[in-house]
């Protein structure tokens, strides 16, 4: 392979998807799909539902089965790193597969809260192999989250602290506001104090956007009933909130 892409398209909806990426797809031979089993089948439906929009030239799709890891262990960069080396060496398998020009779709953005750089960096860093890369920034899900609940993420002269439910458990909050991703936990319910808002967001840019806002004390019971709905019918959810 001479060349890969790492295409951010954005939160979920088709229409997110940049000028950038779509002149970046329409010069890629084959597009690398990370897929995560029959649950998260919609992930996929949805990237390929974005190159039949947006690219009409000819082009394959290689799918890679993403391997499982611990979601809940006691050295969790360990796992993590040990997971981020297993997806490299699958992703190189594939490279090598591709002669011309390649391209991996991201969820949101590539430069936040996801691992496709590192994996493309290991793989890089293995020696067999030689390309040039190339990153096109998509809308993260925390842009479409503020978009759709009309919000300004910090107030003036504030900063903004973005975080993971993880992270929330064991530090609390900071001064200013606070946007959380990749939280499994509804760790909102943890969080001390009654004077807390939550503006709350799943599937965002998707047919099931979901969302809920008020005061935190207020709402939280229903966004962790609606969290546990959406996410039982499903069988996956992605969501994000601010809290401040």
């Amino acid at each position: 392979m001479r060349k890969l892409f790492v295409i951010g398209i954005g939160a979920g909806d088709p229409d997110q998807v940049t000028m950038q990426a779509v002149k970046a797809m329409r010069q890629a031979e084959a597009f690398f799909l990370i897929g995560k089993g029959d649950e998260k089948r919609e992930l996929v439906q949805v990237r390929t539902t974005i190159l039949a929009e947006y690219v009409d030239t000819p082009h394959r799709i290689i799918e890679i089965a993403d391997p499982p890891r611990e979601r809940t262990p006691a050295d969790y960069t360990g796992v993590v790193v040990d997971w981020h080396e297993r997806r490299s060496e699958l992703l190189e398998a594939a490279f090598d597969q591709v002669d011309g020009v390649g391209a991996i779709l991201v969820w949101g953005d590539p430069a936040l809260y996801d691992s496709t750089l590192r994996m493309v960096e290991n793989v890089l860093a293995r020696g067999r192999t030689s390309f040039d890369y190339e990153v096109i920034p998509g809308v993260t899900s925390i842009a479409a989250l503020a978009a759709r609940h009309r919000q300004v993420l910090h107030r003036i002269g504030e900063p903004v602290h973005v975080t993971t439910g993880r992270k929330l458990r064991e530090e609390g909050l900071r001064d200013g506001s606070t946007v959380v991703m990749l939280d499994g936990e509804c760790s909102f319910t943890q969080v001390p104090g009654d004077d807390l808002h939550i503006w709350w967001g799943a599937y965002l840019g998707m047919p099931d956007e979901t969302l809920i806002a008020g005061r935190l004390r207020e709402v939280e019971a229903r966004i962790v009933a609606r969290r546990a709905s959406l996410r039982a019918e499903k069988g996956w959810i992605m969501d994000v909130y601010l809290l401040r």
